[in-house]
C-alpha cells in the first residue's frame, strides 16, 4: 500500500463534526477532490492489503456498500 493509500484510510477512519468537514479536509490533507478521494476508497474496499492493514475501517465500509446495494 502506498502512503496515500494509507493517509486515505487514516481520513476514512476519523469521525466528523459537520457538513462540509469530510469535504474540506480531503481537499486540504490530501490535495484531491473528494470524488477522487472515494474512487480511490472505493477501489481500497476490495484491496487485501488494505484490510490487512485496517480490517476495522474496511469491514465498516463494506457494510455500507452492501446496505446501498441491497437498498436498490
Amino acid at each position: 500500500m502506498s502512503e496515500r493509500d494509507r493517509a486515505v484510510l487514516a481520513l476514512e477512519r476519523r469521525s466528523w463534526a459537520g457538513p462540509g468537514a469530510k469535504e474540506r479536509a480531503i481537499r486540504e490533507q490530501l490535495g484531491m477532490s473528494p470524488t477522487r478521494y472515494y474512487q480511490l476508497l472505493n477501489a481500497l474496499v476490495d484491496d487485501p492489503a488494505a484490510t490487512a492493514h485496517d480490517p476495522v475501517t474496511l469491514n465498516r465500509l463494506r457494510r455500507v456498500r452492501q446496505a446501498h446495494r441491497d437498498t436498490r
